[in-house]
């Protein structure tokens, strides 16, 4: 019995051969580049769905305002459709967002896998791009975002081309067009409305900006605590928490 307890022990953690970790790791890390492939299908499917709906809503309105000559039947028109196609559009932001966040806790496990790996083979890490800590610095770097110093970089061309980005513009911009036209239903006076308009579409954007983003990044400061910070190369430890 001891010489069968002594073989047990013998097959700890320890005693593992790198291959079968290596294995391991590797299944891993191909299991989160398959989600992070998955995830990014996601965003580009449902954006591609409401970039086309809201295209086809347009098309419907212009041949709505060419087929009638009265201008109520086409308020009437577009205060059913822009609504409808301003609630998938803040259905796809919001799971945008929750998408992104996704993808950054993979971004951390790939790091960490990463980290594992060179635990194994130390003298491949400078054939590493990426990063294998899981500080803020290090998850941006595993990201692209960092430049030639090492500094943390999110350039606004980066920021601009994000789908949540863009899906977010487009979605206060319907905000503008449904009170725009809510509002021209009271009014004659087109500088109101249009007036109307801009202050709740403006309002949305502030909103949107700094709402739910604040609210998500506050969350992830509070719920992550990286666990192998990148040493500096005067050996200050970068500490941020994401």
């Amino acid at each position: 019995m001891q010489d069968t307890a002594g073989s047990s022990n013998a097959t700890g953690s320890h005693a593992v051969p790198d291959a079968v970790r290596d294995q391991v790791l590797a299944t891993g890390h191909w299991s989160l580049l398959a989600t992070r492939s998955m995830l990014w299908n996601e965003i580009f499917t449902r954006t591609g769905m409401f970039i086309t709906t809201l295209s086809a809503a347009a098309v419907a309105l212009a041949l709505v305002a060419q087929a009638s000559d009265v201008g109520e039947e086409v308020r009437t028109f577009t205060l059913i459709i822009l609504p409808i196609v301003l609630l998938l559009g803040i259905g796809t932001l919001l799971r945008l967002t929750a998408t992104l966040e996704e993808d950054l806790w993979l971004v951390v496990g790939r790091n960490r896998l990463r980290k594992a790996y060179l635990g194994i083979v130390p003298d491949l890490e400078p054939q590493f791009r990426t990063s294998a800590h899981d500080d803020l610095r290090s998850i941006m770097q595993t990201c692209a975002s960092r430049d030639h110093r090492g500094g943390v970089r999110v350039t606004p061309p980066r920021v601009l081309s994000c789908a949540a980005v863009i899906v977010s513009v487009l979605d206060r911009v319907l905000v503008g067009l449904v009170e725009s036209r809510v509002t021209s239903r009271f009014t004659d006076r087109s500088e109101l409305s249009v007036g109307a308009g801009v202050t709740v579409g403006l309002l949305a954007a502030v909103l949107t900006v700094v709402g739910y983003p604040v609210r998500s990044i506050g969350r992830l400061q509070r719920e992550y605590s990286p666990r192998f910070f990148a040493p500096e190369a005067d050996g200050v430890v970068v500490g941020e928490r994401v």
